[in-house]
């Protein structure tokens, strides 16, 4: 065996122990994370009219921590890709902590955002800390890698899509393959630790099948990747433009979010008595459960994620992002004659992936969570919304490798 061959595979050993290492440290800090953002959801629930009136101190509360401790930080997801891309050597450790406490208080006080970024923020940093204290020499970023994997496996559980998607989003069209086995592992590992210490896999036994049969299905399959990947596209986008008018509007981050969480806090108040806030679960269990959802669930979902992320409070897309596509699945799948439960699961997986900018791994998550009883439009709807999201991404650091078609 050559010097370089002995080299590789001592690397490859590291990368599985450390694997083992990180999935466990993640999923512990991931049950730790999602646990205690469950007990604050289910509290704001019951008193979000005293809590909502106070946003804009909690954004201030926020903002301070933050440049207290930490103002590199406030850059949140863009670390993790800058030091994915070799922009950056190493990622604050102070990182785990204040976004943890960000995304606690933007949700005890009725923010609207998600916990995903937050999970994949804290594996990455774990990770990518233990290889550097380690000297691992590598030249991909696969400990990087593994560590995103294991935060969004631990927090959602879906380690398949989780290691799919921390392999496809930071360099969107390439797949670092030397990352799969670690991540794997780590995501796994991740997994069956958070479960084990009591944190829920979020999952759907969906019974009924679509027979995909005849050019009228055909058709309805093909709208609804349309309106699925436009959705996504749409998110993203506005996402990207409303982070840039309020940062140019208003640069300084205190006042910014001072006075824009005011109209927000009335809006989430006023409209539906804080259905709004949150992680969007509420009507992610609406959509499966048969209970109501209006016709503009999805766009005022959509609408306060973007303000609430763009003004500074701290979480993640990717829960809000579910919600959006379930809610709007309900409605397309009762207004096209298919089952509304299918079209939100479909929703679902497909809105998330536009938004990524990722093929895989909403296909995945939409096998892990729902079943494959629908694979056929499952795949397919993925496929159309991953071509009409046009190359966009909620990840402004996100790099792009294939040549697709942009506008």
């Amino acid at each position: 065996m050559t010097k370089e061959k002995q080299e590789h595979l001592i690397l490859q050993i590291k990368y599985v122990f450390l694997a083992l290492i990180v999935g466990i440290c993640v999923g512990i800090v991931d049950t730790i994370f999602g646990r205690g953002l469950l007990a604050i959801s289910a509290f704001r629930t019951a008193h979000y009219q005293y809590l909502l009136p106070f946003l804009p101190l909690a954004g201030l509360l926020i903002i301070w921590l933050y440049q207290h401790f930490s103002s590199l930080s406030l850059k949140g997801m863009t670390l993790i890709f800058e030091t994915g891309q070799k922009k950056r050597e190493e990622i604050p450790l102070a990182l785990v902590p204040l976004v943890m406490i960000g995304t606690w208080i933007t949700h005890l006080f009725g923010g609207s955002a998600g916990r995903e970024g937050v999970a994949v923020q804290i594996g990455a940093t774990i990770s990518h800390e233990a290889g550097r204290r380690l000297h691992i020499k590598e030249k991909t970023p696969v400990m990087l890698i593994t560590g995103m994997a294991a935060g969004f496996g631990g927090l959602f559980q879906t380690p398949l899509a989780a290691v799919f998607f921390a392999m496809e989003v930071i360099v969107a069209g390439y797949m670092e393959y030397d990352a799969l086995l670690p991540a794997l592992i780590a995501a796994y590992t991740a997994s069956t630790t958070s479960h084990m210490l009591g944190l829920e896999k979020f999952a759907v036994n969906i019974t009924e099948n679509w027979n995909i049969s005849g050019s009228r299905d055909v058709l309805i399959l093909i709208i609804l990747g349309v309106v699925f990947g436009l959705t996504g596209r749409f998110f993203s986008a506005l996402l990207q433009k409303a982070k840039k008018l309020f940062g140019e509007k208003i640069s300084n981050p205190f006042i910014r979010i001072a006075t824009l969480a005011v109209p927000l806090a009335i809006l989430l108040f006023a409209i539906h008595s804080g259905r709004y806030t949150g992680l969007g679960t509420n009507l992610i269990s609406a959509s499966f459960a048969g209970e109501t959802i209006y016709g503009y669930d999805w766009i005022l979902k959509l609408l306060f994620t973007i303000f609430t992320l763009a003004i500074g409070f701290q979480g993640g897309e990717v829960t809000p992002l579910f919600s959006i596509g379930a809610s709007l699945g309900i409605i397309l799948g009762s207004l096209l004659g298919i089952p509304p439960v299918i079209c939100a699961a479909l929703g679902y997986a497909a809105v998330f992936g536009s938004a990524t900018n990722t093929l895989f791994a909403p296909i995945l998550i939409g096998l892990e969570v729902f079943g494959s009883q629908n694979i056929i439009p499952l795949v397919l709807v993925c496929i159309i919304a991953y071509l009409v999201n046009g190359n966009r991404s909620i990840y402004g650091a996100q790099q792009k490798a294939l040549c697709r078609f942009e506008e």
